[in-house]
């Protein structure tokens, strides 16, 4: 009796889990998932990936050889408004001839609960796009329907490629809570792959051998007889051939959402993901063909292709302009600054990367636009033509994610390098305000490869050494009706004037004033200037005269006021308790601030914050805070540096401990009382 009732019990519990356990199957929604008003494990996600499984296969054809199938199927819960972004979906492919790829999306719905009935609204030709890139890439996108809070959206895609040198990466995680993932791949024993994982969740991986087969069909023409009175027969024949196939699943569940963190590079560099590169293939009857397996390999590759080392080779173009701008240039550094500006002068950049020229660096240069290969392999020949050892470098942008590991798509951009005595000068020319070795921040991810006219390369150190400043000179005039006249002058050094032109300088300076005074508490700002411009060879100055009166408080007949006014640091920007992502600064600051403040008339210091001076573990960074008074004057020096681009994630509770301390020094108040 007891047996049966345990038995009984058993069978409930299956069935029950069975009835609510999620099918990972498209077309079968269930109610209760579209009843789900939050995420279970997140209440704060706008969408979650209740699943996502994919396959890699190999098919053969007696006319394209090996082609390789990925099929893809996801399905994704609608939370909140801003969780419709996710019923929009695209797939790059890629256009080229001899490894063409075609994408097909498929069994595309949007299922909403209507009056407790499943309610389907299939993906119509209107919301499916296909959209050219550039010569080398296309997209399939599509844009589901009827999408709302509490809807399920699910499709599936296809993609069809020559291309069997690498497969598309596999992210398990992404910006929102993911269930469910799994990816498998069925590899014949003619290939061998690198699969390099990366983030700080790996999957489960379970690998299995199994037998395959393909047919190969032919054709042998045979004659019989002679002469006039031949005759010729066709015979067809068909072989199959059986290989040796291995199958391997990779599986994780229940992935935490990626979440944006300050200071952080890019935070696909740190998500759970795995990619493939071929590395060797062994047909048949023929020897073993080794691919790329090493970074030498890899800039050997791109290096042979025709859109890229070729068009290092063209100087006829562009000869006797160079000549002319050169001629009476006697140091390198000169040659290097006039080539510089004149290839960002004269060639603008339409937005596209890419280490591969698009129509070439001839046409390029006849049209005054062209992509990033265009114009910095056309500005490293021009380099060459002039005398100097210029190579070009290849990187990875910040966007892109770190290149971790050894293959052809590691790398999507490419600058240029100057070899001299005291290092090396690295320049990209795409960008108007860029100056040697002060690089766009897209470029600044790490590591690129530098790759020489003999085929060699080696790695470049793309993160800067030399600190930028922003030096503010401050004097503030206290008035005892509590308000606060001041001058200001502040002086942008490197990366920082880098920004600042980027950022600012096409803007009107009426508006520029208006969204100035936004940012820092609505002061009234006057007689606002600007020095140095277009002068990139100098700090770039603004000065201006405000009137405050919200950062001045009067009670009870005292004055108080934080040194720093609208300046200051009101919070500390690391507040997480952990932190698993390095702290990326981009590039070493200093912030110093020499502020004078005159007392009003009646007035004397009854307190003033005592003079920091610390600094961290490992010379990360440093905080001084002096401070005087004499007479009706106050004087304060406050210097802030950063002397690191990158910071581990192992040193974050010292940087979160070391800025709560500067946010709390740079609030404390000066107290002024009244004689």
């Amino acid at each position: 009796m007891l047996f049966k009732k345990s038995l009984l019990v058993l069978c409930v519990f299956f069935l029950f889990s069975k009835a609510n356990a999620q099918e990972f199957k498209l077309g079968k929604v269930s109610v209760a998932e579209l009843q789900e008003k939050e995420h279970p494990k997140d209440s704060s996600a706008v969408a979650a990936i209740l699943f996502k499984k994919g396959e890699t296969r190999f098919e053969y054809s007696d006319i394209e050889g090996f082609v390789m199938i990925t099929k893809v199927q996801t399905r994704i819960k609608i939370y909140k408004k801003d969780g419709n972004e996710w019923a929009n979906h695209e797939v790059r492919y890629y256009l080229g001839n001899k490894i063409s790829e075609n994408v097909l999306f498929s069994d595309a719905i949007t299922y909403n609960l209507v009056d407790g009935k499943i309610e389907k609204s299939k993906l119509k030709s209107d919301g499916l796009f296909d959209q050219k890139i550039n010569k080398y890439w296309g997209q399939k996108k599509i844009a589901m329907p009827n999408v709302k809070e509490g809807s399920i959206i699910e499709f599936e895609y296809t993609i069809r490629s020559k291309n069997i040198g690498s497969f598309r990466n596999w992210d398990f995680q992404t910006s929102i809570p993911v269930n469910y993932s799994e990816y498998k791949t069925y590899i014949p024993e003619y290939f061998v792959y690198n699969a390099n994982q990366k983030g700080f969740i790996s999957p489960k991986v379970t690998v299995e051998k199994s037998n395959g087969s393909f047919i190969i069909n032919s054709k042998e023409r045979t004659s019989e007889g002679s002469g006039l009175s031949a005759v010729t027969n066709t015979v067809f024949s068909s072989d199959k051939i059986d290989f040796l196939e291995t199958r391997t699943t990779y599986l994780e569940e229940n992935l935490p959402a990626m979440k944006e963190e300050v200071y952080v590079n890019n935070t696909d560099n740190y998500t759970s993901s795995i990619s493939f590169e071929l590395s060797m293939t062994k047909y048949p009857n023929q020897p073993l063909k080794m691919y790329s397996t090493d970074w030498k390999s890899v800039v050997k590759t791109i290096y042979e292709y025709d859109d890229f080392g070729p068009e290092l080779n063209k100087t006829g173009y562009f000869e006797n302009d160079i000549n002319t701008l050169i001629k009476g240039l006697n140091t390198p550094e000169e040659k290097v600054a006039a080539i510089f500006n004149f290839v960002k002068t004269n060639v603008k950049w339409n937005s596209f990367k890419g280490y591969s020229c698009d129509d070439g660096v001839k046409k390029a240069y006849k049209d005054k636009t062209g992509n990033v290969a265009e114009i910095n392999l056309m500005l490293t020949s021009m380099l060459r033509f002039a005398g100097l050892t210029a190579d070009p470098v290849l990187i990875s942008t910040r966007d892109n994610g770190i290149a971790f590991f050894p293959n052809r798509t590691a790398f999507n951009y490419v600058i240029a390098a100057v070899e001299t005595p005291e290092g090396l000068i690295l320049l990209d020319a795409t960008e108007k305000y860029a100056e040697p070795n002060i690089l766009p921040l897209r470029d600044i991810n790490w590591i690129g490869r530098l790759i020489r006219k003999d085929g060699t390369s080696t790695e470049v150190d793309l993160m800067p050494k030399q600190i930028s400043k922003v030096v503010s000179n401050v004097n503030i005039v206290l008035n005892s009706n509590g308000t606060i006249d001041g001058k200001i002058r502040r002086q942008f050094v490197n990366y920082k004037a880098f920004e600042f032109r980027k950022e600012n300088i096409l803007t009107a300076k009426d508006t520029y004033v208006e969204q100035l005074e936004h940012q820092n508490n609505n002061i009234e700002i006057n007689d606002y200037s600007r020095e140095n411009e277009v002068d990139l060879s100098k700090p770039i100055v603004e000065v201006f005269s405000f009137k405050d009166n919200k950062d001045i408080e009067n009670i009870n007949g005292k004055i108080y006021i934080s040194p720093l006014l609208f300046l200051v640091t009101k919070e500390n920007p690391f507040k997480q308790e952990v932190r698993d992502y390095p702290v990326d600064f981009g590039y070493p600051l200093q912030n110093k601030f020499n502020i004078n403040i005159e007392i009003p008339e009646g007035y004397i210091v009854e307190s003033m914050p005592v003079v920091m001076n610390i600094a961290t573990a490992e010379n990360m960074g440093s905080f001084k805070y002096v401070i005087g008074n004499s007479g009706n004057k106050i004087q304060v020096l406050i210097t802030k540096e950063i002397n690191v681009p990158i910071v581990s994630a192992d040193y974050y509770e010292i940087i979160k401990t070391f800025y709560q301390q500067m946010v709390d020094k740079q609030n404390e108040k000066i107290v002024l009382k009244k004689i």
